[in-house]
C-alpha cells in the first residue's frame, strides 16, 4: 500500500515537476530593462544599486523586487555588461508559464542559472510547491526545489526539511 500510494505521488507530481520550464534557453543576451525608484552607481565596484519597488524585464522574463544590486564588467572600456543580479526582499519571478517568490534571488546572467531562496513558492497553473530553495537551469529549463531547513540549535545541526505541494490533476477526459 505504501509503495502505491509513493508511486501514486510521483505521478501526480510529473506533470509539474518534470516539465520543462518556458524559460527553457532564455535569451542572456537580450537587453534587461530596469525600471526604479533610485539608483545608486559604484562604479569604483562595477556596482549599481537599485531601489523602490524594482522592475526587471529580459525577453519574457520579469523579475520585481524590493532592491536589486547590479554586477558588471566594462567591456573594452565601453557599455558595462551585466553579469549577476541579486534581488532582496518580496522578490517575485514570471514567466509565460511560471510564477515564484521568495525572500531573495540571484541571477547569474553568466552561467544562466536564476536561485531564489527563503520561503520560496513556485506556481504553475492551478499547482502550488514550498521550499527552502529554488534552482532554476535557463540551459535546460530543469527548476530543483529543496526543502526548508531550520536553524542549528545548541550544537546540534541545522534540521533538514521537505518540500511540500499541491497538484491540481485534470479531470479524466480533459486535456490540460
Amino acid at each position: 500500500m505504501l509503495r502505491a500510494v509513493i508511486l501514486l505521488s510521483l505521478a501526480l507530481a510529473a506533470p509539474v515537476v518534470a516539465q520543462t520550464s518556458a524559460l527553457k534557453g532564455h535569451d542572456t543576451n537580450a537587453p534587461i530593462d530596469v525600471d526604479a525608484a533610485r539608483i545608486e552607481v559604484r562604479d569604483n565596484d562595477a556596482q549599481a544599486v537599485f531601489s523602490g519597488d524594482v522592475k526587471i524585464r529580459q525577453g519574457t522574463l520579469t523579475l520585481d523586487s524590493d532592491s536589486v544590486k547590479v554586477f558588471y564588467q566594462r567591456v573594452g572600456g565601453g557599455n558595462p555588461a551585466i553579469q549577476r543580479l541579486d534581488a532582496r526582499g518580496n522578490v517575485r519571478l514570471t514567466s509565460p508559464s511560471e510564477r515564484a517568490s521568495g525572500r531573495t534571488a540571484v541571477y547569474d546572467v553568466s552561467a544562466k542559472l536564476i536561485t531564489m531562496i527563503g520561503d520560496v513558492v513556485l506556481n504553475r497553473g492551478d499547482s502550488q510547491l514550498r521550499g527552502e530553495r529554488l534552482a532554476i537551469d535557463l540551459n535546460t529549463g530543469r527548476s530543483t526545489l529543496d526543502g526548508r531547513s531550520g536553524p542549528a540549535t545548541q550544537g546540534q545541526p541545522a534540521t533538514g526539511g521537505r518540500v511540500s505541494g499541491r497538484f491540481v490533476v485534470p479531470q479524466r477526459g480533459q486535456k490540460p
